[in-house]
């Protein structure tokens, strides 16, 4: 699996843009990494570890008979909610437009209008230099 497939979730998160994945201590790989340290709550994810994903070799939930299941259901109303974001969009555009296009939208999307750095959804700041932007 190729970087840019590793740094979006199962779930359509973007982890390129979450606060674990940015910090600079501790630094999350992304949910899909493997034998790095991650967070428990990324290591024990019950949407990455879905038996119905794991067994019929999913990338994303989307393809799934039980999608949205009440997990990406949850989670994707408390991103809207928090976040401004929805994972079930985000999943969406990968099913329909594909990974390279749904990381250039994101790409773009999350990019920081005073000096280019990305932005982090959970805070809606710059992890480059720190300025505050709205929630997309």
């Amino acid at each position: 699996m190729n970087e840019k497939v590793n740094l979006i979730a199962p779930c359509g998160m973007n982890c390129s843009i979450c606060m674990a994945y940015l910090r600079k201590k501790n630094k999350c790989n992304g949910c899909r990494a493997v034998n790095t340290w991650n967070p428990k709550t990324r290591v024990e994810c019950k949407i990455k570890n879905c038996q119905t994903l794991t067994s019929e070799g999913f990338e994303y939930c989307y393809p799934c008979s039980r999608y949205p299941c009440i997990l990406i259901s949850k989670m994707d109303k408390r991103y809207r909610t928090r976040y401004k974001m929805s994972l079930m969009e985000n999943l969406n555009v990968l099913e329909r437009d594909g990974v390279e296009a749904f990381r250039s939208a994101e790409n773009e999307k999350w990019k920081c209008k005073y000096c280019g750095g990305v932005i982090n959804v959970h805070k809606a700041v710059c992890s480059h230099c720190e300025k505050a932007h709205e929630p997309q």
